[in-house]
């Protein structure tokens, strides 16, 4: 499973802060806890102005890349944007995102065209999120053949088929894994990818309910999540269901998470 670290993003408040104090130490220390934790990518989202993200996106990839040497996700809705700062990462990792919107594919698949850069593509266009199965696995379509005419294979992409909240959408889940099965059907190695905190939004328990669609999906052939490496319970649930689905050999990975002290104990309320 693909960890994408969640928590370096100016949407949370405590980032927010440190970003326009640029509190260095602050984001160093975030930086290292979640790839200490297992983070494969470190997602960075400025959150901010839009005249003023590319500057702070630079930033904040500075502060991080000589905190460790974690790829990172850049993440941003402005593809002009993440041209900008694209030179700035000293490793290839994911770009965050590109979508039916707009002309997001033709600004930025040229750019990594000859890259080891990989691309989260969402499932929406001009026309919004929409709420049936059919269109969003249309789109992923549109979206993997355009990124094939650029040479970026399917094993580049990260499908995102944006799950929505349950209490919108009583049949979120389902739908996520049908339009899950439909695309792998279609590119066998194409990756699907989500958050997970948009299936709980409204509801009571919202991590209980993050744990419980982490495991499904990941049975149903989720490949990687933006989460918090650092949460204990959604840790925990992630490496419980790798060694369930025999991923984790002699349950080695789970076994040293605690032996090595990386989770702590679950208690008796866990």
């Amino acid at each position: 499973m693909i960890i994408i670290g969640e928590k370096i993003n100016g949407s949370i408040p405590s980032v927010k802060q440190a970003i326009e104090r640029r509190d260095s130490e602050f984001v160093h220390n975030l930086a290292i806890r979640q790839a200490d934790a297992g983070a494969d990518y470190l997602d960075v989202c400025a959150g901010t102005a839009p005249d003023v993200e590319a500057e702070t996106l630079i930033w904040l990839m500075d502060v991080v890349q000589k905190a460790v040497d974690t790829p990172l996700c850049i993440d941003g809705p402005n593809a002009t944007t993440i041209l900008q700062v694209l030179p700035h990462a000293k490793h290839c990792g994911l770009i965050n995102s590109v979508s039916g919107e707009g002309k997001k594919c033709e600004i930025l698949f040229p750019m990594i065209r000859e890259t080891g850069w990989q691309v989260i593509a969402l499932t929406c266009d001009d026309n919004g999120i929409p709420s049936d199965v059919e269109t969003r696995v249309d789109i992923a379509k549109t979206l993997i053949e355009k990124a094939k005419v650029y040479g970026i294979n399917p094993e580049r992409v990260h499908i995102d088929p944006l799950v929505l909240a349950l209490p919108a959408d009583n049949q979120s889940l389902l739908k996520f894994v049908q339009t899950l099965k439909a695309v792998k059907s279609l590119y066998p190695t194409v990756k699907v990818t989500s958050g997970l905190s948009n299936i709980s939004f409204g509801m009571p328990l919202r991590k209980v309910v993050n744990q419980h669609f982490l495991a499904l999906a990941m049975y149903e052939g989720m490949d990687s999540a933006i989460i918090d490496p650092c949460n204990r319970d959604i840790l925990t649930t992630l490496l419980t269901t790798e060694a369930l689905l025999g991923r984790d050999r002699f349950c080695r990975n789970f076994s040293n998470a605690y032996r090595n002290k990386k989770i702590g104990p679950i208690s008796s309320s866990s």
